[in-house]
Protein backbone atom coordinates (compact mmCIF):
# COMPACT_ATOMS: atom_id res chain seq x y z
CA UNK A 1 0.00 0.00 0.00
CA UNK A 2 1.34 3.52 -0.76
CA UNK A 3 1.87 5.68 1.97
CA UNK A 4 -0.86 7.79 2.70
CA UNK A 5 -1.40 12.05 3.79
CA UNK A 6 -4.40 13.48 6.01
CA UNK A 7 -5.73 14.90 2.76
CA UNK A 8 -5.77 10.97 1.51
CA UNK A 9 -7.69 10.01 4.23
CA UNK A 10 -9.12 12.84 5.74
CA UNK A 11 -11.12 13.94 2.43
CA UNK A 12 -13.57 11.23 1.87
CA UNK A 13 -13.80 11.45 5.90
CA UNK A 14 -15.17 15.26 5.76
CA UNK A 15 -17.29 14.39 3.53
CA UNK A 16 -18.97 11.18 4.89
CA UNK A 17 -19.01 12.27 8.18
CA UNK A 18 -16.56 10.14 9.93
CA UNK A 19 -13.20 10.34 11.91
CA UNK A 20 -9.83 8.71 11.16
CA UNK A 21 -8.20 7.40 14.42
CA UNK A 22 -4.66 8.76 15.00
CA UNK A 23 -2.71 6.76 17.43
CA UNK A 24 0.12 6.78 18.87
CA UNK A 25 3.24 4.61 19.39
CA UNK A 26 6.81 4.48 21.15
CA UNK A 27 7.44 0.68 20.40
CA UNK A 28 7.19 -1.86 17.80
CA UNK A 29 4.75 -3.86 19.41
CA UNK A 30 2.32 -1.30 20.07
CA UNK A 31 2.74 -0.26 15.94
CA UNK A 32 1.81 -3.35 14.72
CA UNK A 33 -0.99 -3.56 16.85
CA UNK A 34 -2.42 -0.91 15.06
CA UNK A 35 -2.25 -1.47 12.24
CA UNK A 36 -3.25 -5.20 12.67
CA UNK A 37 -6.23 -3.12 13.78
CA UNK A 38 -6.61 -0.99 10.89
CA UNK A 39 -6.46 -4.09 8.62
CA UNK A 40 -8.57 -6.53 10.48
CA UNK A 41 -11.27 -3.68 9.61
CA UNK A 42 -10.41 -2.55 6.40
CA UNK A 43 -9.86 1.06 7.82
CA UNK A 44 -7.47 4.07 7.12
CA UNK A 45 -5.26 4.83 10.17
CA UNK A 46 -3.29 7.50 11.52
CA UNK A 47 0.38 5.91 13.04
CA UNK A 48 1.89 9.13 15.26
CA UNK A 49 4.90 9.07 16.92
CA UNK A 50 5.20 12.51 19.80
CA UNK A 51 7.49 14.32 19.50
CA UNK A 52 7.63 13.68 23.82
CA UNK A 53 8.02 10.26 23.23
CA UNK A 54 11.50 10.67 21.53
CA UNK A 55 12.93 9.35 25.05
CA UNK A 56 11.41 6.04 24.44
CA UNK A 57 12.41 5.29 20.27
CA UNK A 58 14.76 7.81 18.80
CA UNK A 59 12.95 9.23 15.69
CA UNK A 60 15.02 7.69 13.25
CA UNK A 61 14.11 4.51 14.68
CA UNK A 62 10.12 5.43 14.70
CA UNK A 63 11.10 6.48 10.78
CA UNK A 64 12.50 3.39 9.97
CA UNK A 65 9.72 1.15 11.93
CA UNK A 66 6.89 2.78 10.95
CA UNK A 67 7.23 3.64 7.08
CA UNK A 68 7.87 -0.26 7.26
CA UNK A 69 4.70 -1.02 8.81
CA UNK A 70 2.95 1.51 6.49
CA UNK A 71 4.11 -0.01 3.29
CA UNK A 72 3.86 -3.28 3.99
CA UNK A 73 0.14 -2.62 5.05
CA UNK A 74 -3.20 -3.41 3.14
CA UNK A 75 -4.72 -0.57 4.18
CA UNK A 76 -4.07 3.49 3.78
CA UNK A 77 -1.44 4.57 6.83
CA UNK A 78 -0.50 8.31 7.68
CA UNK A 79 2.59 8.00 9.16
CA UNK A 80 2.49 11.46 11.05
CA UNK A 81 4.21 13.68 14.04
CA UNK A 82 2.10 14.68 17.09
CA UNK A 83 2.94 17.96 18.39
CA UNK A 84 5.91 19.12 16.77
CA UNK A 85 7.40 21.76 18.45
CA UNK A 86 10.78 22.07 17.51
CA UNK A 87 11.69 23.05 14.25
CA UNK A 88 14.77 20.48 14.19
CA UNK A 89 12.46 18.24 14.64
CA UNK A 90 9.69 18.97 12.53
CA UNK A 91 12.24 19.17 9.61
CA UNK A 92 13.76 16.04 10.60
CA UNK A 93 10.59 13.69 10.35
CA UNK A 94 10.55 15.54 7.05
CA UNK A 95 13.56 14.89 5.70
CA UNK A 96 13.34 11.12 7.08
CA UNK A 97 9.90 10.69 4.92
CA UNK A 98 7.03 11.23 7.36
CA UNK A 99 3.87 11.66 5.44
CA UNK A 100 2.71 14.46 7.90
CA UNK A 101 3.45 16.66 10.74
CA UNK A 102 1.93 18.79 13.51
CA UNK A 103 3.18 22.09 13.48
CA UNK A 104 2.58 22.85 17.73
CA UNK A 105 2.76 26.31 17.92
CA UNK A 106 -0.23 27.35 19.71
CA UNK A 107 1.08 28.26 22.81
CA UNK A 108 2.62 31.32 20.60
CA UNK A 109 0.09 34.38 19.93
CA UNK A 110 -2.05 34.42 17.28
CA UNK A 111 -0.19 35.83 14.37
CA UNK A 112 2.94 33.92 15.77
CA UNK A 113 1.62 30.53 15.38
CA UNK A 114 0.02 31.80 12.02
CA UNK A 115 3.47 32.36 10.88
CA UNK A 116 5.22 29.93 11.60
CA UNK A 117 2.43 27.33 10.84
CA UNK A 118 2.55 28.88 7.18
CA UNK A 119 6.73 28.58 6.78
CA UNK A 120 5.99 24.68 7.27
CA UNK A 121 3.27 24.43 5.04
CA UNK A 122 5.01 26.11 2.66
CA UNK A 123 7.98 23.82 2.82
CA UNK A 124 5.87 20.89 3.45
CA UNK A 125 3.55 21.28 0.39
CA UNK A 126 6.67 21.24 -1.91
CA UNK A 127 7.45 17.67 -0.92
CA UNK A 128 3.63 16.17 -0.43
CA UNK A 129 3.54 16.08 3.01
CA UNK A 130 0.27 17.41 4.80
CA UNK A 131 0.38 19.90 8.07
CA UNK A 132 -2.19 20.13 11.41
CA UNK A 133 -1.63 22.91 12.90
CA UNK A 134 -3.51 23.59 16.65
CA UNK A 135 -5.63 26.97 17.82
CA UNK A 136 -6.73 27.54 20.97
CA UNK A 137 -5.29 25.97 24.95
CA UNK A 138 -5.39 22.17 24.98
CA UNK A 139 -5.10 21.85 28.86
CA UNK A 140 -3.29 18.84 30.49
CA UNK A 141 -5.23 16.08 33.18
CA UNK A 142 -1.91 16.17 35.15
CA UNK A 143 -3.16 14.15 38.25
CA UNK A 144 -2.84 17.84 40.48
CA UNK A 145 -6.61 18.51 41.19
CA UNK A 146 -6.13 21.89 39.55
CA UNK A 147 -8.07 21.54 36.43
CA UNK A 148 -12.00 22.60 36.83
CA UNK A 149 -13.98 21.39 33.64
CA UNK A 150 -16.54 23.52 34.30
CA UNK A 151 -14.09 26.58 33.61
CA UNK A 152 -12.51 26.40 29.86
CA UNK A 153 -14.76 28.28 27.95
CA UNK A 154 -11.67 30.99 27.87
CA UNK A 155 -9.56 28.69 26.22
CA UNK A 156 -11.46 27.41 23.54
CA UNK A 157 -10.72 27.71 20.00
CA UNK A 158 -12.23 31.05 18.62
CA UNK A 159 -14.08 30.72 15.67
CA UNK A 160 -12.76 33.58 13.87
CA UNK A 161 -9.65 33.18 14.55
CA UNK A 162 -9.91 29.66 13.30
CA UNK A 163 -10.88 30.90 10.12
CA UNK A 164 -7.96 33.46 10.34
CA UNK A 165 -5.82 31.32 11.09
CA UNK A 166 -6.64 28.29 8.00
CA UNK A 167 -7.30 31.23 5.56
CA UNK A 168 -3.30 32.42 6.45
CA UNK A 169 -1.58 29.21 6.76
CA UNK A 170 -2.94 26.94 4.09
CA UNK A 171 -3.02 24.23 7.08
CA UNK A 172 -4.25 20.63 5.93
CA UNK A 173 -6.22 20.06 9.49
CA UNK A 174 -6.56 21.96 12.19
CA UNK A 175 -6.82 20.60 16.04
CA UNK A 176 -9.38 23.12 17.97
CA UNK A 177 -10.03 23.39 21.93
CA UNK A 178 -13.44 22.01 22.73
CA UNK A 179 -13.39 20.93 26.10
CA UNK A 180 -11.12 17.33 25.96
CA UNK A 181 -7.68 17.29 27.58
CA UNK A 182 -4.93 15.34 27.45
CA UNK A 183 -4.43 12.24 29.57
CA UNK A 184 -6.79 10.42 31.93
CA UNK A 185 -9.75 11.91 32.82
CA UNK A 186 -10.43 12.75 36.73
CA UNK A 187 -13.84 14.04 36.13
CA UNK A 188 -16.89 13.95 33.84
CA UNK A 189 -15.79 16.47 30.46
CA UNK A 190 -17.34 19.59 29.22
CA UNK A 191 -17.65 19.53 25.82
CA UNK A 192 -18.81 22.19 23.73
CA UNK A 193 -20.26 20.46 20.12
CA UNK A 194 -21.63 23.98 19.19
CA UNK A 195 -18.01 25.09 18.95
CA UNK A 196 -17.08 22.58 16.51
CA UNK A 197 -19.68 23.45 14.66
CA UNK A 198 -19.44 27.13 14.35
CA UNK A 199 -15.85 26.18 13.42
CA UNK A 200 -16.46 23.97 11.05
CA UNK A 201 -18.86 25.97 9.04
CA UNK A 202 -16.34 29.13 9.03
CA UNK A 203 -13.05 26.64 8.06
CA UNK A 204 -14.36 23.58 5.93
CA UNK A 205 -10.87 21.60 6.05
CA UNK A 206 -11.33 18.49 8.61
CA UNK A 207 -11.02 19.16 12.22
CA UNK A 208 -9.11 17.69 15.04
CA UNK A 209 -9.80 16.10 18.41
CA UNK A 210 -6.71 15.96 20.85
CA UNK A 211 -7.43 14.26 23.98
CA UNK A 212 -9.48 12.19 22.62
CA UNK A 213 -9.40 9.29 25.45
CA UNK A 214 -12.20 8.17 28.06
CA UNK A 215 -15.40 9.90 26.08
CA UNK A 216 -18.80 8.24 25.75
CA UNK A 217 -19.02 6.46 22.67
CA UNK A 218 -22.33 9.14 22.23
CA UNK A 219 -19.89 12.04 22.44
CA UNK A 220 -17.02 10.41 20.19
CA UNK A 221 -20.25 10.67 17.53
CA UNK A 222 -21.54 13.69 18.77
CA UNK A 223 -18.11 15.17 17.93
CA UNK A 224 -17.98 13.88 14.24
CA UNK A 225 -21.46 14.54 13.00
CA UNK A 226 -20.26 18.27 14.54
CA UNK A 227 -17.03 18.40 12.56
CA UNK A 228 -14.44 16.63 13.33
CA UNK A 229 -12.64 13.99 11.39
CA UNK A 230 -9.30 12.88 13.15
CA UNK A 231 -8.96 12.01 16.66
CA UNK A 232 -6.19 11.20 18.83
CA UNK A 233 -6.20 8.24 21.23
CA UNK A 234 -3.69 7.20 23.39
CA UNK A 235 -3.95 7.17 27.20
CA UNK A 236 -6.80 5.15 27.63
CA UNK A 237 -5.34 2.69 25.46
CA UNK A 238 -1.99 2.58 27.35
CA UNK A 239 -3.79 2.83 30.28
CA UNK A 240 -6.17 -0.18 29.44
CA UNK A 241 -3.64 -2.34 27.87
CA UNK A 242 -1.10 -1.94 30.71
CA UNK A 243 -4.01 -3.37 33.41
CA UNK A 244 -4.70 -6.38 31.05
CA UNK A 245 -0.82 -7.17 30.77
CA UNK A 246 -0.51 -6.65 34.51
CA UNK A 247 -3.25 -9.53 34.79
CA UNK A 248 -1.91 -11.82 32.37
CA UNK A 249 1.46 -11.62 33.53
CA UNK A 250 -0.43 -12.50 37.55
CA UNK A 251 -2.32 -15.91 35.70
CA UNK A 252 0.74 -16.81 33.68
CA UNK A 253 3.92 -16.45 35.66
CA UNK A 254 5.93 -19.12 33.09
CA UNK A 255 5.18 -16.62 30.25
CA UNK A 256 8.10 -15.49 28.36
CA UNK A 257 9.15 -11.68 26.87
CA UNK A 258 8.04 -13.39 23.28
CA UNK A 259 4.80 -14.05 25.06
CA UNK A 260 4.36 -10.46 26.55
CA UNK A 261 5.09 -8.71 23.14
CA UNK A 262 2.33 -11.21 21.20
CA UNK A 263 -0.27 -10.55 23.85
CA UNK A 264 0.72 -6.70 24.09
CA UNK A 265 0.07 -6.38 20.26
CA UNK A 266 -3.16 -8.48 20.91
CA UNK A 267 -4.18 -6.25 23.49
CA UNK A 268 -4.00 -3.09 21.39
CA UNK A 269 -5.42 -4.50 18.31
CA UNK A 270 -8.34 -5.50 20.36
CA UNK A 271 -8.34 -2.25 21.83
CA UNK A 272 -8.31 0.57 18.72
CA UNK A 273 -10.12 -1.90 16.84
CA UNK A 274 -13.12 -1.09 19.59
CA UNK A 275 -12.63 3.05 18.43
CA UNK A 276 -12.13 2.08 14.81
CA UNK A 277 -16.13 1.21 14.88
CA UNK A 278 -17.24 4.11 16.76
CA UNK A 279 -15.18 6.43 14.64
CA UNK A 280 -16.77 4.89 11.84
CA UNK A 281 -13.86 4.43 9.54
CA UNK A 282 -14.48 1.10 9.22
CA UNK A 283 -14.52 -0.51 5.59
CA UNK A 284 -13.54 3.42 4.19
CA UNK A 285 -10.28 2.04 3.56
Amino acid sequence: MVLANLNDVLTKANKEYYAVGAFNASDLSTARGIIAAAEELNSPVILQFAEVHEEFMSIEMAANVFLDLAEQASVPVVVHLDHGENFGTIMGVIKLGFSSVMVDTSSFPFDENVAQVKEFVKIAHTLGVTVEGELGVMNAEDGSGTLRYDQMEDSYTNPEEAELFVERTGADALAIAFGTVHGLYREQPNLNFERIKEIKERVGIPLVMHGGSGLTDSEYRQSIENGINKINYYSTMAHDVTNQLREYLKNNEKAALTDVDVKLQEFVKENIMTKIKVFGSQGKA
